[in-house]
């Protein structure tokens, strides 16, 4: 049933090209449903040399009240990825939850191809995954950043033969996805599935910014990109560079998320190896007419206008987003500062 769900959304996402433009998508469309890790994928040394995971019942963080005129948006940090063992207390976030009138979720990159047209076109955006004439990972890669691949290849999916044959965008996001695996973090959305179903029960009315994109010719922009060579060695790169040095600290921003600690989550350098990766996707020629290559200004946009629109119809609105959406210098947090918010910090 998993395999087939993932099939689902594959055929939706990967045949509209629609959340390649959203990074922190990337990692559920580029490869096959992550299998349990083994001591054979993983040199366990790694391991005694990164902070312990955070396992049980965890409280993870407070919320950001913004406000102004009586009106608050309660907004909560979300992280991915987080310890595999943790089990968030959510009901204090749900107290808050409860006494608002509207939910604010991320905003959606969406095409006008439909469901069953994706299906239709599944085969063929799988086969987009890879390379140009079937080439290998060792016929497009220079000679140094393949003799890197190697042994985290060996290392995290030594049995996967099939990846050889992916564009390195795609090569290093299952290599991606297959270490957070072995290092016990879990890319489940446990904080936004949680709030969800919750908001559902409340029947509290769904706010969602969508970004249409108008895909004319997807079979066309399929054979088109499976042609075309992607400038994609700077994603392959940090990827690369975040399995060789950041394992540690991406346990340890886990961690914070879980044990509250929106102190260490500021510190904590994340580099964002993903936004490498859309870039590459967005700057491909067979997508130029799409809107691509300026998805990230759109998909602010459209949550801020929504937020702004939200605190001026609703008491109390809940909304979340990502850390590294909400935090730093070019953060919504600050945008809504700059728009004369009063923000209130977490406790």
């Amino acid at each position: 049933m998993r395999k087939r769900a993932w099939t689902l959304r594959a055929a939706g996402l990967l045949a509209g090209f629609a959340l390649m433009g959203a990074p922190a998508a990337m990692a559920e469309i580029t490869g096959s449903p992550p299998r349990p890790a083994t001591t054979a994928d993983v040199d366990m040394t790694v391991l005694d040399t990164v902070e312990v995971l955070a396992e049980g019942v965890q409280f993870g963080p407070g919320m950001w009240r913004v406000h102004r005129d009586g009106r608050s948006l309660w907004i909560l940090g979300t992280q991915s990825p987080l310890p595999r063992r943790m089990q968030w207390h959510a009901e204090p976030v749900l107290a808050i939850l409860e006494q608002c009138q509207a939910l604010l979720r991320p905003p959606l990159v969406d095409t006008d191809i439909g469901m069953v047209r994706g299906m239709m076109l599944l085969p063929a955006a799988l086969r987009v995954r890879r390379n140009p004439d079937n080439a290998r990972l060792q016929d497009v890669l220079p000679p140094d950043l393949h003799a890197r691949w190697l042994p985290l290849k060996a290392r995290y999916m030594p049995r996967n033969r099939k990846v050889e044959r992916f564009r390195p965008l795609f090569a290093a996001q299952e290599l991606y996805a297959r270490a957070l695996d072995a290092i016990g973090l879990d890319r489940k959305p446990v904080a936004s599935e949680t709030l969800l179903r919750a908001a559902r029960r409340l029947a509290l009315e769904e706010i969602r910014p969508r970004i249409t994109l108008e895909l004319d010719a997807p079979r066309q922009i399929l054979r088109e990109f499976s042609g075309e060579t992607l400038d994609d060695l700077a994603c392959f790169e940090l990827t690369l560079s975040r399995l060789e040095t950041d394992l540690g600290a991406m346990r340890q921003r886990a961690n914070a998320w879980a044990i509250g600690d929106i102190e260490a989550l500021q510190s904590l350098p994340a580099p964002n190896h993903l936004g490498a990766c859309a870039e590459a996707l967005g700057n491909a020629q067979a997508l130029a007419e799409t809107g691509m290559a300026d998805i990230e200004k759109k998909m602010r946009a459209a949550w801020l206008a929504a937020a702004e629109a939200a605190l001026a119809t609703h008491a109390d609105t809940f909304a979340y987003l990502s850390m590294t959406t909400l935090l730093g210098e070019n953060g919504m947090l600050q945008a809504l500062r700059e728009a004369g918010y009063d923000i209130v910090e977490p406790e």
